[in-house]
């Protein structure tokens, strides 16, 4: 059956996401969210009747096209949507000059690493379309019920010369600055020390993040975590070679855990782990969900 593919209206694509991906709270408001990528990058929202995709493009590696979201709703299901989608937005990203697609996280502005293998009939439809599981990954869930404390190990930094704080906070009290300027001045800050340490990603994550912690010493940032630059989300966080081995990282962790808290989540997602162990021990994170990343060359 031949499916007529059309530019994606918002609402409509929101409310078959949200239907489809049963998995995700927030799968409805993550399309308006991919919808605001970082200025780089080309996109298209593309849908057909009960069918949705999300496509991307980044100036930073114009040889690799993302598809960002698939969703069909359980009442259009069998009947070859996501089989159409996935090939207009194939058809798309080529007209943009990509020679691969992957359904795999398009960082900084990404939905999921890749697909949740408990979205098994997404998974099938990559490998029936050709495409090559390249990789995986995975997220961690950390409780937010637990003692997530940091006071004592504050103290013992500010001994050691390393202070601890809300970007935005503290120094503006001290020096009577105005809040608003002070926040945007530390994660430009922050931004500049991930671009010198990391990667432009990970900056573009600080920025955007709806919380952002950083530790400094001599003035220096060494430290920083961010949550919410994907919506519920822990991450990305990291800590300078020269201030490993202090415990910044967990304290950095567990302030960042005690906002979202307080933000009213339950729990929270640790995306794209790497470093299993720490969170484990850190805060009694468990590795909860495994994504698939899938490439195919086009031709």
């Amino acid at each position: 059956m031949a499916h007529a593919v059309r530019t994606a209206e918002p609402a409509a694509a929101a409310r078959v996401a949200a239907a489809a991906l049963t998995l995700d709270d927030e799968a409805g408001a993550l399309v308006g969210w991919l919808s605001r990528p970082p200025a780089e990058r080309r996109r298209t929202a593309l849908a057909t009747d009960g069918g949705v995709v999300l496509a991307s493009m980044s100036t930073r590696d114009p040889a690799i096209g993302h598809i960002d979201l698939l969703a069909v709703h359980p009442s259009a299901r069998g009947e070859g949507r996501g089989r159409a989608l996935v090939r207009a937005a194939e058809e798309w990203l080529a007209g943009q000059g990509a020679r691969q697609v992957r359904l795999a996280g398009n960082p900084p502005c990404y939905a999921w690493p890749g697909i949740d293998v408990r979205y098994t009939a997404a998974a099938c439809l990559a490998e029936s379309l050709g495409y090559e599981r390249y990789d995986v990954a995975w997220n961690m869930t950390a409780d937010l019920s637990v003692d997530l404390s940091t006071e004592d190990d504050v103290a013992r930094l500010k001994g050691a010369g390393v202070t601890i704080r809300a970007a935005g906070a503290d120094r503006d009290a001290d020096q009577g600055a105005d809040r608003g300027a002070g926040r945007d001045a530390d994660r430009d800050r922050v931004a500049a020390f991930v671009r010198d340490e990391w990667n432009e990603s990970w900056a573009w994550e600080a920025v955007n993040a709806r919380g952002l912690y950083l530790a400094e010493r001599d003035g220096r940032v060494v430290a920083f975590a961010a949550w919410g630059a994907r919506p519920g989300w822990f991450g990305p966080t990291g800590t300078a070679a020269e201030a490993r081995g202090l415990g910044l990282g967990r304290v950095l962790l567990r302030r960042c855990l005690a906002d979202m808290r307080a933000a009213g989540q339950s729990s929270a997602q640790i995306g794209w782990v790497g470093p299993l162990r720490f969170y484990s021990y850190a805060v009694g994170a468990r590795a909860e969900r495994v994504f698939w990343l899938y490439r195919r060359d086009l031709a």
